[in-house]
């Protein structure tokens, strides 16, 4: 099938296909119009029966905000046909994987998503069963609830205050049943219970992924790139963007994976650059990101930055990365 395609990017995951096309003027879009007729065709050729009922199509517009892309001529560069006549429009959200992708590249729709599912499988929990003793609590949460939270999120991870009160609420309410803690505030039961806030366990995923792309675990889809030196290790190359760009652009790129990959990679010691053994660098990264404050953003707290590893790492409260290093490494 990737022969019949050659002006567009296309990608296979199980038996879900996607084409993209980075749009610039009309003839982009008869390009791409071509090449999703000959994935049909070749389909055809080969007996197998493409469900065109279910194609979607997702546009992500340089300037979300214009109004041109309101006006009656733009419906020529925003819809497509399939083989059985049907028109193909563009759609406020894609569910791919599992993930809800928005036109805006907003993570908001999928944050909701999580959080009420996750919020329905807590009640039911704590329905179904009567003890609020920690162990059972504790092991009924992290096998039940928070995987529905964490799903795919070094792609998700999201930058919004608002995104990152909506998801850490459901651990604060769930972890305010459990006994012996229910007086303390959220903060204090994140140590009390040994547990990280999930915007930290995002940011610590992002580093493992990173790891793994480094030593070739998994594929570089990204196109990161590391440089080598004595004193600071592996160094990820954080890409730049234009200046020019809007602010509405520069957010997303900033929160892109391919950006905050980089910048997350960048903060850890250098020793830790060289482990081979994915279990031991695991370990003692967990080390290093407890050894930072957690205070996620919650409603009613007065926070002192975003909580994020990049903002504490400039502040006197964290341990010397060299400190840090020779204590672990001892």
């Amino acid at each position: 099938m990737q022969l019949c395609v050659t002006g567009s990017i296309i990608r296979f995951f199980a038996d879900d296909t996607r084409i993209l096309r980075h749009i610039f003027k009309l003839d982009d879009t008869e390009t791409l119009q071509h090449d999703l007729n000959s994935v049909v065709d070749w389909a055809k050729c080969n007996n197998m029966a493409l469900h065109e009922d279910k194609f979607e199509l997702l546009v992500h517009r340089h300037c979300p905000h214009n109004t041109l892309h309101n006006l009656p001529f733009a419906v020529l560069t925003q819809t497509y046909q399939v083989s059985s006549g049907n028109m193909l429009y563009p759609s406020e959200e894609v569910k791919d994987l599992g993930v809800i992708v928005s036109a805006d590249l907003s993570w908001s729709s999928h944050v909701n998503v999580i959080a009420e599912r996750a919020r329905k499988v807590a009640a039911w929990v704590l329905s179904a069963f009567k003890t609020r003793d920690k162990l059972t609590l504790m092991t009924l949460y992290k096998s039940l609830v928070r995987s529905h939270l964490e799903y795919c999120c070094p792609l998700w991870n999201t930058p919004k205050r608002a995104d990152i009160q909506e998801l850490e609420g459901v651990q604060r309410t769930f972890t305010a049943r459990i006994q012996g803690v229910r007086h303390l505030n959220y903060w204090e039961r994140l140590k009390a219970l040994n547990l990280m806030s999930l915007q930290r366990r995002r940011e610590r995923y992002i580093i493992i992924h990173m790891w793994k792309v480094l030593h070739g675990k998994c594929p570089n889809d990204t196109s990161i790139k590391f440089s080598a030196t004595p004193r600071h290790g592996y160094r990820a190359m954080v890409p730049s963007l234009s200046r020019t760009c809007s602010q509405h652009n520069q957010t997303l790129f900033d929160s892109s994976f391919a950006v905050a990959g980089p910048r997350l990679w960048n903060t850890i010691p250098a020793s830790l650059h060289t482990i081979e053994d994915i279990l031991r660098f695991k370990s003692l990264l967990t080390a290093f990101v407890i050894s930072f404050p957690d205070e996620p953003p919650v409603p009613g707290y007065s926070t002192r930055n975003g909580n994020s590893l990049l903002e504490w790492n400039g502040y006197k409260t964290a341990p010397s990365l060299s400190g840090w290093c020779a204590a672990a490494m001892a």
